[in-house]
């Protein structure tokens, strides 16, 4: 096990996470006998397959459109209102919380959503202006298909919460289908910082927070995710990660495990590359043949 352990170390899974994967798989493995043609390592192999297969599958598949339409158009016999769906990015400075939320709204507007996009980062210079340049960006690409794409901004120095609150009052005066809310990056040992994201969630009311985190973190991703699960108050956390950047890594794709590791919180998207398109549905299988890869 020692060298699956390694292996897994190799592969950019963090220690914890790796000691505690080939645990569960020799105390599966105890006592079991190997067929005649079948070495040790192919069944620690395959064990290990199934071990990780189990951590990053979610325990519920993501239909994203199916999940705003329940909230947009619900049906008659549901006895709830229609309002917008409404979705918040965080993370740490310089991960592409931007970058990503405006690849999401890509492919909503491509399924002919309305998408107000909030400038929730009321703290960093040249944030709100970075996202007009994506929605003019999404504007142009997406002319013919359908949708709508604006942005809310109340400039700098606001109390970021209450903007939040305020566009997805507007998008639900305006008839937008979905709030996309960015919010400034932060460390996430800033115990300042952190704690205010408890009043963001309390004003914004998301219906998902999703973090963005880099493929190329090592260690230091266990410690990000499980503060940023943490911040939004005892009855709320993160629903998802998107993963960026898995197109730089090669197989080295073991923060996915770690994250999932740390948080019970599953990977729903993952980055490929900087166009708009550039983002994928997590595939667990890919993810599992990339970590047991020789490569």
């Amino acid at each position: 096990m020692k060298g699956m352990e390694e292996h897994l170390l190799k592969k950019n899974v963090a220690r914890e996470a790796a000691v505690r994967l080939c645990e569960g798989v020799e105390k599966e493995l105890l006592g079991v006998k190997t067929g005649n043609f079948e070495s040790i390592n192919t069944r620690i192999q395959s064990a290990m397959e199934a071990s990780l297969t189990k951590m990053l599958t979610p325990t519920s598949s993501l239909d994203l459109l199916r999940e705003i339409d329940a909230i947009t158009r619900p049906s008659a016999v549901s006895l709830r209102s229609a309002r917008p769906y409404v979705m918040s990015i965080v993370g740490v400075n310089g991960v592409g919380k931007s970058t990503n939320l405006s690849k999401i709204c890509f492919f909503l507007l491509q399924n002919k959503y309305r998408v107000l996009i909030a400038a929730g980062d009321t703290f960093r210079s040249g944030a709100v202006e970075q996202l007009a340049v994506h929605v003019r960006n999404l504007k142009e690409l997406t002319a013919r298909e359908g949708g709508k794409v604006e942005l809310y901004q109340k400039g700098y120095g606001k109390d970021a919460a209450q903007v939040a609150r305020d566009a997805v009052a507007h998008a639900a005066a305006e008839g937008f289908d979905v709030v996309l809310i960015d919010t400034a990056g932060r460390r996430h040992n800033d115990q300042r910082l952190m704690s205010s994201l408890e009043k963001f969630a309390n004003f914004a009311k998301p219906d998902k927070i999703l973090m963005v985190g880099e493929a190329l973190v090592g260690t230091d991703s266990v410690a990000q995710a499980r503060n940023f699960n943490a911040a939004f108050g005892a009855a709320r956390g993160l629903d998802g990660f998107i993963i960026s950047k898995c197109d730089t890594v090669g197989t080295m794709v073991g923060t996915l495990v770690s994250l999932v590791h740390a948080t019970n919180v599953p990977v729903l998207f993952v980055g490929v590359g900087q166009h708009y398109s550039d983002l994928r549905n997590f595939s667990v299988k890919w993810a599992v043949e990339k970590l047991l890869s020789s490569s």
